[in-house]
């Protein structure tokens, strides 16, 4: 089955034609992933060029059903998640979901590493399911440099029910997703980038693809709310703040945090924060504040904070914030931890997985470094620039397509030699527990992401890791997330329980690195072919490269 039809979902916008059949073949595609009887959710997404305005200059954005950013996803965890997305594009299309881990099912993931892309004029129909997750994270448009043009949203996953979130139910929930921008197009800015050249320093800064003061929040004296705060910018750090107004940090994509109290909160490049703010002030507007971090020159936009029976209008300054420092950045990171005693997705409170007695079973050390290669800037881990080939990797791996990549390809450890071009993946064993240190030897903050999986974030420090590093881990309540930055001239370590099988993509969340070869994928393996262990590739899966012809499902 080729494309698979869905009915006309919560998100609204036009109806897609559907062949009547198709319906019924998309849910019996559907019924084969989900062996369960949880909600579906169904979506029509149609994906087109459209004019943005967001810094006062007429810029080509991508929309979708249009809108800039794009339509939120509210779910529950365990739902199905039936997303029709039409490519009204001239180009291929593809969306990724920041944070959902696609349990068993790296087909879906939406990087090229794993999908085909949706060509022109074509439609595809991602079938999710949030299993076992809870939380704020987000999607996005993952091929080209398609990212500087929108076509990004929040996904909000509920806990079920009967499961105990451990604060009231707020007064409002927002997501606000902000960002670095620039008033280029994408095709100006990818060009560059394929000339060789360095992406430039931004041109300002979106809260929600709005510049300064162009969008507000609506809340009442003595209510608390919950703001969903996504950076789903391009390469800078930003600093978030209210106006008079603390914020009580309590969830981390997925993970329910100790509940402290901060001013202003750091979110680095692809991460992901909840907070809860109480409208306890004088009835007034105030300022929400976004500045970059880390830069020479500090990047700011504000929103509007709007008490129902305000006074009068923000007035004065907005808020400064921390500009150039590193410890207070790494003080912040170290202080959030994990909620011990509340539940997560199921009724078990988060503790109850010890991870700190774990023995790992391996060490992998990753080290970014910037150069030249045949003259162009590139990127590398290990010394290796990805190249992505013809053929996605996954598909290639299930129809055990030869020459499309060699298991291997990037070491484990840095090999100090010169960048060079590959297509890199490590092999991983199904069910091993391994520690991943990120070393960082450049003079800028980086931010890495896992797909499939959330991992501990054990440590973070100056200086060379060593193994004598681990006597300063974090070994009881590490906060478990998929995002995580690591600071100049520093590392980062994260423990990984390597239970999802498939290949799954690890990159910098600063675009131009990402695209320019800063990434490359994890093949988490087993001689398995049980769909207890990972699903087989979806009926309705596009076929592209040397998979071309074949067929998605025995005949």
């Amino acid at each position: 089955m080729e494309n698979c039809g869905v009915v006309e979902g919560g998100s609204g916008g036009r109806k897609m034609p559907l062949k009547f059949g198709a319906v019924f073949l998309c849910v019996a595609a559907i019924t084969t992933i989900s062996l369960a009887e949880d909600p579906y959710r169904f979506f029509n997404w149609n994906v087109t060029y459209g004019d943005i305005y967001p810094l006062g200059v007429r810029q080509r954005g991508i929309l979708i059903n249009g809108q800039f950013p794009g339509p939120d996803i509210h779910s529950v965890t365990n739902d199905n998640l039936i997303i029709n997305v039409f490519n009204s594009l001239d180009e291929p299309f593809l969306l990724s979901w920041n944070g959902i881990q696609q349990r068993r099912n790296s087909f879906e993931d939406g990087v090229l590493g794993t999908t085909c892309p949706i060509p022109p004029g074509r439609n595809f129909t991602y079938i999710l399911q949030v299993k076992d997750q809870i939380g704020s994270f987000y999607y996005f448009p993952s091929l080209a440099f398609h990212k500087a043009a929108g076509a990004f949203g929040g996904i909000r996953i509920l806990s079920r029910p009967r499961i105990p979130v451990p604060f009231p139910d707020p007064a409002g929930d927002y997501t606000l997703l902000i960002g670095d921008w620039y008033k280029s197009n994408h095709t100006t800015l990818k060009a560059h980038l394929d000339r060789g050249k360095k992406l430039p320093f931004p041109d300002g800064v979106l809260i929600n693809g709005r510049g300064p003061n162009g969008v507000s929040f609506n809340v009442e004296q003595g209510k608390t709310y919950r703001l969903r705060i996504s950076n789903v910018g391009l390469q800078h750090s930003l600093n978030f703040r209210i106006q008079n107004h603390k914020m009580k940090l309590v969830e981390v994509e997925g993970t329910h945090t100790l509940q402290t109290t901060y001013s202003s909160i750091d979110v680095h490049v692809g991460q992901s924060y909840s907070v809860l703010v109480t409208a306890d002030q004088p009835a007034q507007d105030y300022y929400i504040v976004v500045s970059t971090r880390f830069t020479y020159k500090v990047l700011t936009t504000t929103a509007v904070l709007r008490y129902s029976n305000s006074a009068g209008p923000v007035s004065g300054p907005p808020p400064g914030g921390p500009t150039i420092q590193i410890d207070w950045s790494l003080n912040q990171a170290r202080s959030i931890r994990t909620n011990l005693t509340a539940s997560g997705p199921r009724p078990n409170p988060q503790g109850s997985y010890h991870y700190g007695l774990i023995n790992t079973t391996k060490t992998v050390v990753l080290a970014s470094s910037a150069g030249q290669v045949n003259g162009k800037q590139r990127y590398a881990i290990n010394s290796v620039s990805y190249v992505a080939p013809d053929t996605p990797l996954k598909l290639a791996d299930y129809f055990k397509i030869s020459g499309v990549f060699r298991v291997g390809s990037i070491s484990e450890r840095p090999t100090g030699g010169g960048i060079y071009l590959d297509t890199s993946v490590m092999q991983a064993d199904y069910r091993s527990f391994i520690e991943i240190v990120f070393q960082n030897n450049e003079n800028i903050v980086q931010s890495y992401h896992l797909d499939g999986y959330s991992f501990f974030v054990v440590g973070m420090d100056g200086g060379q890791w060593t193994p004598a590093s681990r006597n300063g881990y974090n070994l009881r309540d590490a906060i478990a997330r998929c995002t995580t930055q690591v600071y100049p001239y520093s590392w980062t370590a994260i423990y990984v329980a390597l239970d999802n099988v498939g290949m799954w993509n690890v990159r910098s969340e600063f675009w131009a690195r990402q695209y320019l070869g800063q990434q490359f994928y994890l093949r988490v393996y087993t001689p398995s072919t049980s769909i207890r262990d990972e699903f087989p590739v979806p009926k309705n899966a596009l076929l592209c490269g040397r998979a071309s012809g074949r067929h998605t499902r025995p005949l």
